[in-house]
This record gives C-alpha cells, sequence and structure tokens, in this order.
C-alpha cells in the first residue's frame, strides 16, 4: 500500500517551516532558507540541482531516502511560487528552472484553476481545484503503487496531518531566529512560545 510521506522538510526547533514575507528574492521567506542548510550542502541535493560533490553521512542518508520509492508529489500553492490569486498568465513555471528535482507528476493545490505543465525531466505539473482528497487521489493514482511525498509548504502539511493522512518524517532545523512571524507548523505550540 502507498504511504503518504512528509520526508526532509525542516521545520525549526518552534515549529516554523517558513519565514514570513515570501517573495522571488525569498522563496521560502525571510530567514526561511536558513532552515533548510542541512540538506542544501548533501550530495542528494547537490546532485538534483546538477552539481558534483556534497556532504555525505547521517543528512546526506536522511535525504536520499527521502526520494527512495516516491512516484508522485503533492505541494500547495506557495511551494509551487509566489503569486496570489487567479494566475495572470501561464508564464511561471515554479521555482526549478526548466528541469524540476521531482521527476514525477506533481499535483498543486491552489484555489484558481490552470493547465497542466510538462516540464523537462519527467516532471509534470497538475493543479488540483477541489481539495486535498482529490489531490490524493490523482497522485495515488499516478504514483503506481509508489508512495506519494508531500513537499510542503506548512498550510499544506498540516492539512494532510491534521486528518491523520501522512506520515511525519521531518528533520528539526536547530535554530529559531529570523522566522519567527512565519508558517508554523504547529500553530498552538508558536502562540505559547510567544507569549
Amino acid at each position: 500500500m502507498p504511504k503518504l510521506r512528509v520526508h526532509g522538510f525542516s521545520i525549526s526547533i518552534d515549529g516554523y517551516g517558513a519565514g514570513p514575507s515570501q517573495d522571488l528574492n525569498n522563496p521560502l521567506g525571510i530567514g526561511g532558507i536558513a532552515l533548510h542548510d542541512w540538506a542544501f550542502a548533501t550530495r542528494t541535493f547537490r546532485k538534483m540541482f546538477g552539481m558534483d560533490g556534497g556532504t555525505t553521512g547521517i543528512d546526506d542518508d536522511f535525504a536520499e531516502r527521502g526520494f527512495n520509492n516516491v512516484g508522485a508529489w503533492i505541494m500547495g500553492r506557495n511551494m509551487f511560487g509566489p503569486i496570489r490569486g487567479p494566475w495572470p498568465d501561464d508564464a511561471w513555471k515554479g521555482w526549478w528552472g526548466n528541469n524540476p528535482p521531482y521527476h514525477t507528476p506533481v499535483f498543486v493545490l491552489t484555489n484558481h484553476p490552470r493547465a497542466s505543465i510538462t516540464m523537462n525531466g519527467g516532471t509534470a505539473f497538475h493543479f488540483v481545484t477541489d481539495g486535498i482528497y482529490a489531490a490524493l487521489q490523482r497522485a495515488v493514482d499516478a504514483a503506481n503503487g509508489q508512495d506519494v511525498r508531500l513537499g510542503g509548504g506548512i498550510s499544506t502539511i498540516r492539512q494532510y496531518l491534521s486528518e491523520r493522512l501522512g506520515r511525519p518524517g521531518q528533520g528539526a532545523a536547530p535554530r529559531a531566529e529570523g522566522v519567527a512571524a512565519g508558517r508554523s507548523c504547529f500553530p498552538a505550540l508558536a502562540r505559547r512560545m510567544s507569549s
């Protein structure tokens, strides 16, 4: 039976997974990129982006496991890009260039319809407007018996976990600075820690 997995999504020790004010210069919000420093240095992530080298060891092992047996992804619209509201046109194709690192079908949760986009390397972005259950069913069907990975962002992960649909496998980043006004994975905890 395929699993719905959250794997390698970093959160700060106080529960934040993104910083505030996402824009073209800050894809993970202000300060959010620091949460993923551990991953960007690994051989697995460097290879995904066409670079040589990278660290090996426990972080790389963890990162590599996150891509094993994944046949489809689900992500929220904010993870796909910074555009809010109706799509102004079809120009935006994600943060990753012509060859995104997914190499599988990716189902993007959104309130605004858009035609699917086929990219180089086997990634195809499909925009789902009828909710998390519909996206999950489409992803499971597309995954051909492999697992489905939740890529984020925080709101998407929280929606699936609150419905008890996903299996967490998150990594905690040992930092709390710079993201405390962003998106919390655990809003009740964030409220308690800030009061």
